[in-house]
C-alpha cells in the first residue's frame, strides 16, 4: 500500500549536509538567526552569480560545464530544447508528475527513465514545467539525491515559484524552513520569490518581514525587488519606508511596477494627501509607466475621498481615451466623487449608465445618491431611484435611505410627503432615529407648525434619545420662524436640551443691557456645540434678534462669530475693489453685516480715505437645500428702497456691484447714522431665513 510523502524528505546524509532525523518544520522565529548547521553549509559567493532578469526566479552561474549548463526556463530557448533533447520528453514527464498519485513511490517510477545521473538543466526544466507545487515537494526530494548539494538552493528557487503560482504563502514559508533544516544557504532569488508571493498573497505585512530579514542571511535586495516591498511599505501605512525606497528608486531609476504606483496612491489617499495621489500618478507617467485599470480606480477613489470632482472627471476621460473599458469599481468611485462634491449632473448620469449596463447598485451607492439629491433639490430624481431601487430585488432601502429622503421633504417643506415617508419607515421595521426627528422638527418649524415641533421633541425623548446639537439648532430655527406670541411653547424645549443655548436665549427675549456677560454667554455656548452647527446656531441667533428688535444683541454676536472664526473673511480689500461677503448666511446675519459695513466705510470717508472704484457685495447664489435664492432676492429689494447705488451684476450671479464715486455721494447724502437706522427699520420683524440648513 502507498505511503503519503510528508511535506519534504530528507536525502542520505552527505558531507556537507547533515543528516536530519526529525522532518517535523521548525518554528519560523528561528528564522531570524542562523542555526549552527546554517552557518557552516556551503554557500555560494553572490560574486559568482549573473544579475538575474525581472522575470527569473533562478540565478545563473558561470561555473556550470557545457553539458549541465542552465537555461533560463522562461526564454523560448528551453522550449526548443525540451523538443530537441535527446532526453525522455521532459514536458510529458511533468504533465504525469502534475497527475500522478502524489507519494514517493509513483514520482520514483515517473522519473525512472531519467537513469541514475540525472543533469541539473533537466531537473529544473521539469520542475519548471510542473503546475502542481505539491507533487513538486516530492519531485525536488527525488533530484536532491542525484544532483550536487551546493546546487540545490536553485531547485528550491524554482519550487518556490510554484507555490508562488498557486499563491499558497504558507507552504512556501514550509519549504523555506526546510531550506533552513537541511543547511541550504538561501540567496536572493529566494528571497524576491517568497515577497514575490507574499504580495501577489496580499499579505504586505509577510513582504516587509522577509525584506527585513535579508541582512541576517547575508543577502542585498536587488533592483527588481523594491517595486514589491515599496507596495507592501505602502499597504501597510508605513509613508517613511515606502516614500525613502520609492525616492531612492526613482534617482537610481530601477524599475518600479503599476502595483507600487497604485498602493502610492491608496496610502496618500487614506491619509488625505490627495496633492501627492496626483503627483505619483505624474511620477508615473514621466517613468513611462503605463497605468491599468486598478490604478485608475484607486486615483478616482482618491479624487473622491477629497471631493475634488473635476479632477476626477479629467482623469476619467484620460482613462477612456486610453482604452480602458470601466468596471463597477470605476463607476463605484466617480458616483462617490461627483455625489460628495454635490455635481448633481453628473452623479445621476453615472447612475443611469450603471442602469443601462445591468450593473447593481449597493445600499451605499443608493444613500449616496439619495444625501446629494437632499442637497441640491434633485426631489424628482430622487424619488425615481428610490422606486427603482425597491423593484430592483437586489437592494431594499435602510433606515439612512429613508432619513435622507425625510431630509429632502424638509428642506423642501413637503409635510404631506414627510409624513407618509416616516410612516413607510416603521412599517418597514425602522424606528425614527435623531436625523429624522430633527428632519421633522425642522419642517415643522418652516411651516410654523408650534404645537408639532413641540410633540416631535417629546417623541423624540420618549425614544430615549437626548437633543444633540443639530436638533438644539432646529429648535432655534423654529423660534425664528413662528409669531412671537408662541415663542413661550419652544423655550421649555430648549431649557430642557440645552441650558447654555437658553440662557443665552433669555438675554435676547429679556432685552437685557449688559453686553458683556451676553457676549461671555455666547462666546461659551459657540465654543461648546459641534462645528457642523456653527455657523447656523449663530445665524438663527442673529435672526431672532433681529426679530425681536435687539440690533445691538446682533452685532455683538457677529462680533463674537467674527471672534471664533466661525465667519469667515466677511470682507475683502485690494486697491481696485471691496468686497462684503455673506455667502450662507442668513438673511438677518447678512444685514446685520450690512450695517457693519457701511458703517466702516464711512468711517473710512471720515478719515479722508478714498474708496476704490468698486464696491461689491456677493450674496452667493443659492446652490444648496432648496433655497430659492432668499438672500439675493432680499438684497435686490432692500438695496432699491435704501436707493443704494448697488446694482445686480449680469455676469455673476447674487454680486451687487458699484462704483466708487456713486457709493461715496450715496453715503455722504445720507449719511451712515440714517442709512442703518433705515435698513433697521426694515429688518425688524422679517420672518427671515437660515440658508445653512
Amino acid at each position: 500500500m502507498a505511503q503519503s510523502h510528508p511535506l519534504c524528505l530528507c536525502p542520505p546524509p552527505s558531507p556537507s549536509c547533515k543528516p536530519i532525523t526529525n522532518t517535523t518544520l521548525i518554528s519560523s522565529h528561528y528564522l531570524h538567526i542562523p542555526s549552527k548547521s546554517l552557518l557552516h553549509a556551503p554557500r555560494f559567493s553572490l560574486r559568482t552569480l549573473q544579475e538575474p532578469k525581472h522575470d527569473n526566479p533562478l540565478p545563473k552561474s558561470s561555473s556550470f560545464s557545457k553539458n549541465s549548463i542552465w537555461v533560463n526556463p522562461k526564454s523560448p530557448r528551453p522550449k526548443h530544447l525540451l523538443h530537441n533533447s535527446h532526453q525522455p520528453n521532459l514536458r510529458k514527464l511533468a504533465n504525469s508528475l502534475d497527475s500522478c498519485n502524489p507519494t514517493h513511490q509513483h514520482v520514483s517510477q515517473i522519473l525512472k527513465p531519467l537513469g541514475d545521473y540525472v543533469s541539473e538543466r533537466d531537473a529544473l526544466l521539469i520542475l519548471d514545467s510542473m503546475v502542481n507545487p505539491y507533487t513538486a515537494l516530492l519531485v525536488l526530494n527525488y533530484f536532491q539525491q542525484k544532483i550536487n548539494p551546493t546546487r540545490h538552493v536553485v531547485l528550491y528557487n524554482v519550487t518556490l515559484k510554484l507555490f508562488r503560482q498557486v499563491r499558497d504563502f504558507n507552504g512556501a514559508e514550509k519549504l523555506f524552513d526546510e531550506m533552513f533544516q537541511r543547511g541550504v544557504m538561501p540567496d536572493r532569488i529566494t528571497f524576491s520569490t517568497i515577497i514575490s508571493s507574499a504580495s501577489v498573497c496580499s499579505l504586505p505585512h509577510k513582504a516587509v518581514e522577509w525584506f527585513e530579514k535579508m541582512p541576517s542571511f547575508g543577502c542585498e535586495p536587488d533592483k527588481n525587488m523594491y517595486s514589491f516591498v515599496i507596495s507592501a511599505y505602502a499597504r501597510l501605512g508605513n509613508a517613511d519606508m515606502a516614500l525613502k525606497l520609492y525616492d531612492r528608486a526613482k534617482a537610481e531609476k530601477w524599475h518600479i511596477g503599476t502595483v507600487a504606483f497604485s498602493a502610492l496612491i491608496k496610502m496618500f489617499g487614506m491619509s488625505g494627501n490627495y496633492d501627492g495621489c496626483l503627483s505619483v500618478y505624474n511620477d508615473m507617467k514621466v517613468l513611462g509607466a503605463k497605468p491599468n485599470l486598478m490604478l485608475y480606480n484607486a486615483l478616482l477613489y482618491a479624487m473622491g475621498r477629497g471631493k475634488l470632482a473635476r479632477k476626477a472627471k479629467a482623469i476619467y476621460e484620460e482613462m477612456i481615451n486610453n482604452g480602458f473599458s470601466p468596471n463597477w469599481p470605476t463607476y463605484a468611485a466617480l458616483l462617490q466623487a461627483y455625489c460628495r462634491a454635490r455635481f448633481g449632473r453628473d452623479a445621476l448620469s453615472v447612475y443611469r449608465e450603471m442602469k443601462e449596463k445591468g450593473m447593481d447598485m449597493d445600499i451605499v451607492l443608493y444613500n449616496m445618491l439619495f444625501d446629494m439629491c437632499a442637497d441640491v433639490g434633485c426631489a424628482d430624481e430622487a424619488i425615481e431611484i428610490f422606486k427603482d431601487m425597491k423593484s430592483s430585488g437586489t437592494c431594499q432601502p435602510d433606515s439612512f435611505t429613508y432619513a435622507s429622503l425625510i431630509n429632502m421633504y424638509s428642506c423642501k417643506g413637503k409635510i404631506a410627503e414627510i409624513e407618509a415617508m416616516l410612516n413607510e419607515m416603521i412599517e418597514s421595521g425602522f424606528e425614527p432615529n435623531i436625523m429624522v426627528l430633527t428632519s421633522l422638527a425642522h419642517c415643522y418649524g418652516k411651516a410654523k407648525r408650534t404645537d408639532d415641533v413641540v410633540k416631535t421633541f417629546n417623541q423624540l425623548l420618549d425614544l430615549g434619545i437626548s437633543p444633540d446639537d443639530c436638533f438644539c439648532d432646529c429648535l432655534l430655527y423654529a423660534m425664528t420662524q413662528i409669531p412671537k406670541e408662541e415663542l413661550g411653547k419652544l423655550t421649555g424645549c430648549i431649557q430642557k436640551a440645552n441650558p447654555k443655548l437658553w440662557s443665552v436665549i433669555r438675554y435676547i427675549m429679556e432685552k437685557q443691557e449688559d453686553s458683556e456677560d451676553f457676549r461671555k454667554e455666547a462666546f461659551e455656548l459657540l465654543s461648546s456645540i459641534d462645528d457642523d452647527v456653527k455657523k447656523s446656531m449663530c445665524n438663527c441667533l442673529i435672526d431672532l434678534c433681529v426679530n425681536l428688535d435687539v440690533p445691538d444683541r446682533a452685532r455683538d454676536l457677529l462680533d463674537v462669530g467674527l471672534t471664533l472664526e466661525i465667519y469667515r473673511d466677511l470682507q475683502s480689500k485690494s486697491q481696485t475693489k471691496w468686497s462684503l461677503h455673506l455667502k450662507r448666511l442668513s438673511v438677518g446675519a447678512a444685514l446685520t453685516a450690512l450695517i457693519v459695513w457701511i458703517n466702516d466705510l464711512s468711517r473710512a470717508l471720515e478719515s479722508g480715505e478714498e474708496l476704490p472704484p468698486l464696491l461689491g457685495i456677493n450674496t452667493g447664489h443659492g446652490k444648496y437645500k432648496f433655497s430659492d435664492k432668499v438672500l439675493p432676492t432680499v438684497f435686490e429689494s432692500y438695496l432699491k428702497e435704501l436707493k443704494a447705488p448697488f446694482h445686480k451684476a449680469t455676469d455673476k450671479a447674487g454680486w451687487f456691484l458699484s462704483n466708487g464715486e456713486a457709493a461715496t455721494s450715496w453715503l455722504q447724502s445720507r449719511g451712515s447714522t440714517e442709512i442703518v437706522a433705515a435698513l433697521n427699520s426694515k429688518v425688524v420683524g422679517v420672518s427671515t431665513v437660515a440658508l445653512s440648513h
